[in-house]
């Protein structure tokens, strides 16, 4: 595949990331079904569509077509050279990379078509297609063990992180109303969070493979094109490796959580979630011990021994006085 090709990757699927993101935010939380029972005079308000419905179906298409172009040359070159692991490799990609495209082709049906049978499709449908598109991803990087010493394996293994992201957030998109567009919102931003960090990943990859910058004593090693791996000469060396690429995720996902924060202001505040009501039910830490003007260190067990002393003390001097007044 080559640096361009993880380079290519890994900037379509930031774009589409990004894409993702702020489409979130053209969706109206304040959109509803209209009905109120309690008002029977209530107009019905049919909740208009978003505006940018189906927007991210172009990149999405067209990524989903260059990976398949790239995996059927990678498929005939593995072909060429006797290399059935590498053609093997290919295939999976290039299952993924056709459900991807499936999912772009009737998601922007849906979204821009005047034909009615694809208008009265339900965004569902497309839903469960992304849904299945990320699955198999993820089973495609989980299951990618063609040497189990290689190094690029523990990449692969970390790649299931945004994977696993984009997942649930798909799943989470799936099982919420479609009236519901706040959790529509999340579940977007989500998704849009997970395609990011995918990219960033993918061109860490590029970097990492293909210009000797992993570490020190790994080489690597390539059979065919799209079947290679990355060799380290001892048992140190391989454990410094899988450090090394330890951290450089932890930087991209400390970068994506900076990121995913600043986008969640955005849309909060651009939703309203954010109101100036809540701040004045802000309450500083302490301020309720202000009005304790008879607040005092002693605890309740010196107050004990002080009424004992004294219900103590009035016993003796009733008895004193007995014994006075007999005398």
């Amino acid at each position: 595949m080559g640096i361009l090709g993880y380079a290519v990757a890994g900037g379509g699927f930031a774009v589409i990331g990004a894409w993702e993101s702020l489409d979130s935010s053209y969706l109206d939380p304040n959109s509803s079904t209209g009905d109120d029972s309690s008002s029977p005079m209530a107009p019905q308000i049919t909740p208009s569509p978003p505006k940018s419905s189906g927007s991210s179906s172009i990149p999405t298409a067209l990524l989903s077509s260059l990976f398949i172009a790239n995996s059927i040359y990678s498929f005939f070159s593995s072909i060429g050279s006797s290399d059935r692991v590498g053609s093997m490799l290919q295939l999976q990609i290039l299952a993924v990379a056709v459900l991807f495209l499936v999912y772009a082709v009737v998601s922007h049906l849906v979204a821009n078509s005047k034909n009615a049978a694809f208008a009265a499709l339900p965004s569902s449908i497309t839903t469960l297609l992304l849904l299945f598109g990320f699955i198999e991803e993820f089973l495609m990087f989980y299951l990618q063990k063609k040497d189990t010493s290689g190094i690029e394996n523990r990449y692969y293994d970390l790649m299931l992180v945004p994977i696993a992201i984009c997942v649930f957030s798909t799943l989470f998109d799936l099982r919420s109303d479609s009236n519901n567009t706040t959790h529509r919102q999340f579940a977007k931003l989500g998704r849009g969070i997970g395609l990011i960090l995918q990219g960033t990943w993918f061109l860490q990859m590029g970097v990492s493979f293909f210009t000797g910058l992993i570490t020190n004593n790994c080489s690597f090693h390539e059979k065919t094109r799209g079947n290679f791996t990355i060799k380290c000469r001892g048992h140190g060396d391989y454990h410094r490796a899988k450090a090394i690429a330890t951290l450089q995720f932890n930087c991209h996902l400390a970068l994506m959580v900076v990121l995913a924060t600043a986008l969640f202001s955005v849309v909060a505040n651009r939703k309203g979630y954010l109101r100036e009501e809540d701040h004045s039910k802000y309450r500083p830490l302490g301020a309720e011990m202000e009005n304790l003007s008879n607040f005092t260190l002693d605890s309740d067990e010196e107050e004990d021994e002080v009424g004992q002393d004294s219900n103590l003390g009035a016993k003796e001097t009733g008895v004193n006085g007995i014994i006075s007044s007999h005398a």
